[in-house]
């Protein structure tokens, strides 16, 4: 919940006849005029200890109450009691498989609850540390390992691996459709020009390089490795959504009517149904630790839903390769509407390759 401070206070005489929110502006002038307008719709503001509106007239002598809501984003930087599943740790990196719901870093819409918020509490130290180490991430619905700093000496270390590209991270990935061949999708991302909030292949972006190859093909769906060579935004959901294999359960990058529903059995339709996160795990991360040089790498299990989703795929009747089958013209698992999780937009002019998004 938010926290408030309680202001009371007087209207003056010579703040009569102007509407309420014009009159608390001038007496509240750290406070922008739609704010005040916020708080009073949301009856934060009390005139005489009554509820009012925003174009009220006051006329001078009004005792008036007004609980200041804190800006959440003071939050941001806040460290909170959250569990970590922490896989290594030293004096100098952190390891930790995120869990598919949770954001990276605060912005709007997510100024608690973050994996930074999280981390801040773990090692307070970080707080000495720009962006609490974080020198990479995931989408929010994205699980998997996560590598973070605990000194300035080993981020920048880590960041320049980032940009020389080697550091090794590798995903596991559920699309629709069935790919027959292992392969390369070498295509620049930059943002959609339709939608800010998306990325897209875009001649004007940046390079971005995605392997993938097959590790089990099912009646409507396949189970893929990927590793990326490039970090970029959404990088393997756009590129599988090139392929016209988007991941299962994206609710941005899946097309519409993709969902062969007379394909598959009821079983796996409710597992389709009840997986509300795109199919993507960070599986393995690989870097040169920054203090000793030392090439280390780890490896996690796949997450619990993915691993249920296989299970629900494997059960299926392997489908004849000349059987075609329909797409459902249903919205694709969802409504057509959504709210983006535009959770880690970072500034171009950072040094630290924050770009990595799955």
């Amino acid at each position: 919940m938010t926290d408030a401070t309680r202001i009371s206070l007087t209207i003056s005489h010579e703040l009569g006849g102007l509407r309420l929110d014009v009159a608390l502006q001038k007496l509240l002038p750290e406070h922008s005029r739609s704010r005040l307008q916020a708080w009073i719709k949301e009856g934060l503001v009390t005139v005489d200890d009554k509820s009012s509106t925003a174009k009220t007239k006051v006329w001078g002598g009004e005792h008036v109450v007004v609980n200041v809501q804190v800006k959440p984003e003071v939050n941001a930087f806040k460290a909170q009691d959250i569990p970590l599943d922490v896989v290594y740790e030293d004096d100098h990196i952190l390891v930790v498989n995120k869990p598919a719901g949770m954001v990276v870093h605060p912005a709007a819409g997510n100024w608690e609850g973050t994996l930074l918020n999280a981390l801040l509490f773990h090692a307070p130290q970080l707080h000495d540390v720009p962006r609490a180490g974080i020198v990479h991430r995931l989408d929010k619905e994205t699980s998997g390992l996560l590598v973070v700093a605990k000194t300035l000496s080993a981020q920048t270390h880590l960041v320049r691996q980032l940009q020389a590209r080697t550091v090794k991270r590798e995903y596991r990935a559920i699309v629709w459709g069935q790919l027959w061949r292992n392969g390369v999708v070498d295509q620049p991302i930059g943002r959609d020009p339709r939608s800010r909030t998306k990325m897209a292949i875009n001649r004007m972006g940046k390079p971005a390089v995605t392997r993938y190859e097959i590790l089990e093909r099912f009646s409507v769906q396949t189970y893929l490795r990927c590793n990326l060579e490039t970090g970029r935004t959404h990088q393997i959901r756009v590129h599988m959504q090139h392929l016209k294999a988007p991941l299962v359960g994206d609710p941005v990058y899946g097309f519409r009517g993709i969902v062969p529903i007379r394909a598959m059995t009821q079983t796996l339709r409710d597992a389709v149904s009840h997986f509300n996160r795109q199919a993507l795990h960070a599986i393995k991360l690989g870097l040169v630790h920054p203090a000793t040089n030392e090439l280390m790498e780890w490896q996690i299990e796949l997450a619990d839903d993915m691993k249920a989703l296989l299970e629900a795929m494997r059960h299926e009747d392997p489908r004849d390769e000349e059987e075609t089958f329909e797409f459902s013209m249903e919205p694709y698992l969802a409504d057509e509407d959504y709210e983006y999780d535009d959770d880690d937009d970072f500034d171009e002019g950072d040094n630290l390759d924050l770009d990595e998004e799955s």
